[in-house]
């Protein structure tokens, strides 16, 4: 990352929190309930033409997706390929201009994570991680997975989903991972990362499985590759690290009951194409990060590390943690007490603290300035109130590297007394990162090798991805253990990139 007063593309660190509208996830929330007494409760289903429920008009859908789109690309941050982005909008444009709703404001992006999996938002937001474009073969592959989420799109799911969610008062934040008594003043998920979680039932999943099948094979795709994107995402899923989004499997269930009802309807003659573009999609990989960047920040142990930002702090022992390019987070087992590091928008550790004391609904106490491991910092106690009672905890602010950073630890004031040694032990392991070995890490990447002679798929991983299981060499190549890859094809090995 840069050196510079704010993070860069590759910071899994929050932006300061000044920049941010602490109340925005309940602001849009909130905004949209305001709605509700004028707005009808059906709709007309642009795909079946049948009446749906839900209380949002398309501007307001649209509107819905626009809001929620900034928390997305913030947290998980794109992928820094503008050739890639442009190929995958372009592709997915020229399907969703073949739709029932082509007018909608569609928008495809690749995000910067690892995780398997592809979502839509509302209004025709669409994201696919690095994490599935490394595993398709082929760019069929990517245009039935693009068709089904258009599909999720074009049928309303998502927005019939928040509506529901709406009535049941659940809200847009049930994806943070902090207790629902912690969550007020967390300020880490927003709008957006909720709408990740609304997961669909089998009738939604079965039509958006349908209307992909017709959009890939309107633009000629072999429906065949859909139904081994499926048999992909069964074998995947179990590799899954799942800590910052939920994987394609988790809101988008049985792959392989999915697989089979796609592959009776080829056999039925139902739909048809024999477009597959397996080199021409494999070329656009090469040099691709692979699995998780450790640059990017990564948890060892319970101690999480940052070469970029050449920093380390331990959280407390079982504690449950999430990188995200917005904040490094924990909680404890019991979601009574959390830790939370961000960046903060001041220049020095003193303004920035003075700062957090001066916020609305702070009361600080014992306010001081302490060399910590050779780095000047800035503390407070605090309490704050939040609904239905206070939190009570210590904020760090820390100078490192041009950067201020803030390590917040609090807890429900009832339980400050008992989690306070823990927390605070964690917010004063914060030090600067030392181990060459650490710091020179880099990510895996996607290479293409051609084979020169027919060998096993064992042969293959031995001889070009020695440090990663053949299982996984096998899955993203579409080659079973003990199958024999023909000599002349196209295959993808990972190249360690740490020395």
């Amino acid at each position: 990352m840069s050196r510079q007063t704010c993070p860069s593309r590759q910071t899994r660190l929050p932006l300061p929190s000044g920049r941010r509208r602490a109340s925005r996830p309940r602001a849009v929330l909130s905004a949209f309930l305001l709605l509700l007494p004028v707005t009808s409760g059906c709709a007309v289903n642009p795909v079946t033409g049948q009446r749906q429920f839900s209380l949002f008009s398309e501007s307001q859908e649209i509107q819905l997706g626009r809001e929620a789109d900034p928390d997305i690309v913030a947290s998980l941050g794109l992928y820094d390929d503008p050739e890639l982005q442009r190929y995958v909008q372009a592709l997915g444009e020229r399907m969703a201009r073949e739709s029932e709703r082509p007018n909608l404001p569609w928008t495809f992006r690749v995000l910067d994570d690892p995780t398997v999996n592809a979502f839509a938002l509302p209004g025709g937001f669409i994201y696919v991680t690095r994490g599935i474009l490394t595993h398709f073969s082929s760019e069929a592959e990517l245009a039935g997975v693009l068709g089904h989420e258009i599909g999720h799109v074009t049928a309303r799911h998502g927005v019939s989903q928040v509506s529901r969610a709406q009535l049941a008062q659940l809200g847009l934040g049930v994806g943070t991972i902090l207790a629902p008594d912690l969550a007020p003043f967390a300020e880490l998920a927003g709008a957006g990362l909720g709408l990740l979680f609304l997961s669909y039932g089998r009738d939604a999943e079965r039509q958006a499985d349908d209307l992909g099948l017709r959009y890939m094979t309107r633009e000629g795709y072999d429906p065949r590759e859909m139904a081994a994107t499926f048999e992909m995402l069964a074998a995947a899923s179990g590799a899954e690290d799942g800590d910052r989004i939920p994987g394609f499997l988790s809101t988008h269930p049985e792959p392989l009951s999915r697989r089979d009802r796609i592959l009776g309807r080829i056999q039925a003659g139902e739909v048809f194409g024999s477009r597959v573009e397996r080199e021409s999609y494999l070329m656009r990989l090469e040099g691709m990060t692979f699995g998780e960047n450790p640059r990017e920040g990564f948890f060892r142990n319970g101690v999480f590390l940052h070469p970029d930002m050449a920093f380390r702090i331990d959280f407390p022992a079982g504690w449950r943690t999430l990188n995200q390019r917005e904040a490094v987070q924990g909680m404890s087992t019991e979601g009574d007490a959390a830790l939370v590091l961000t960046l903060a928008d001041a220049a020095t550790a003193r303004a920035a603290r003075d700062g957090f004391a001066g916020s609305q609904g702070i009361t600080a106490s014992n306010l001081r300035d302490e060399s910590l491991n050779g780095l000047a910092t800035s503390r407070a106690d605090f309490t704050a109130a939040v609904e239905g009672g206070a939190l009570r905890g210590t904020v760090l602010f820390i100078e490192h590297g041009g950067l201020v950073f803030r390590v917040l630890g609090y807890a429900p004031g009832d339980r400050w007394s008992a989690r306070s040694g823990t927390v605070i032990q964690a917010l004063q392991s914060f030090r600067v990162l030392t181990d060459p070995a650490v710091l020179g890490m880099q990510p895996d990447r996607i290479r293409l090798v051609r084979v020169d002679q027919a060998k096993t798929l064992e042969t293959f991983q031995a001889r070009h991805s020695p440090t990663v299981p053949a299982q996984i060499i096998g899955t993203i190549n579409r080659v079973r253990p003990g199958e024999t890859i023909p000599a002349g094809t196209l295959v993808k090995a990972v190249a360690p990139g740490t020395p």
